[in-house]
């Protein structure tokens, strides 16, 4: 079976496509940083026959990065590293005036440090598999929102990272993957008060990376929109 490393798994976009992988029988190793959640999904996950390794942990903690990436050796391969777990920032979302460094640290090193630390780590089981890289990017990266300055500019750094890595690493399909607005925690938190019911649900926006996955295209940043209804 195919193994897939998907971090922030627990809820959200990473938890939609977990359950969706599954039922296509791949094994999978997340995380979470709430304990609830990811037993609540490794029970799910396990009632369809899969095996799942569910890591409590924070992404940006080195020690944890080695427990996901021990757990993907101990399947033997890795054929998916999906980077979906990312941090908002402040809510409600400040101006950069405006904006606490800490803070934005905090973002940059989750956002950005965290997950090419775990590329890194990830990438000698992905070369040999040829595998493929997926980290979850935003239109935040590429248009000017106010108050949207910290979670984008580090999104737009995640992006650059994707571009050099895929001409680094020839071997390894590397895709940025914009899934567009959806209805989550974090996207609640981007606009605290307001009704986000009119945007998409994860599980709906799941099938289209499953056919950027499946179409073999080249490197490169995607939109869900790109790949939508067949």
């Amino acid at each position: 079976m195919p193994v897939a490393l998907i971090t922030g798994a627990s809820r959200g976009f990473g938890r939609a496509l977990t359950i969706d992988l599954a039922k296509s029988g791949w094994d999978l190793v997340v995380d979470g940083r709430r304990q609830e959640p990811l037993d609540e999904l490794g029970t799910e996950v396990e009632g369809l026959g899969v095996h799942v390794d569910r890591i409590l942990g924070d992404i940006a903690d080195e020690a944890h990065r080695a427990e996901l990436i021990g757990a993907a050796e101990g399947r033997g391969s890795l054929d998916l590293l999906v980077n979906n777990a990312s941090s908002l920032g402040p809510s409600p979302l400040p101006k950069l005036k405006d904006y606490p460094l800490d803070d934005l640290r905090r973002v940059y090193e989750v956002n950005v440090v965290a997950p090419l630390a775990l590329l890194q780590a990830a990438l000698p089981l992905l070369r040999r598999s040829n595998g493929v890289v997926v980290s979850l990017s935003s239109d935040a990266a590429v248009e000017a929102y106010e108050g949207w300055g910290g979670y984008g500019s580090s999104k737009a750094a995640l992006d650059q990272v994707h571009r050099v890595l895929a001409a680094e690493e020839p071997g390894v399909r590397v895709y940025a993957f914009d899934p567009g607005d959806m209805r989550t925690e974090m996207h609640q938190a981007a606009f605290p008060g307001e009704d986000i019911s009119d945007r998409p649900d994860p599980e709906s926006v799941v099938p289209a990376l499953r056919r950027l996955l499946a179409s073999d295209m080249p490197s490169g940043r995607y939109t869900a929109n790109e790949w939508g209804n067949p």
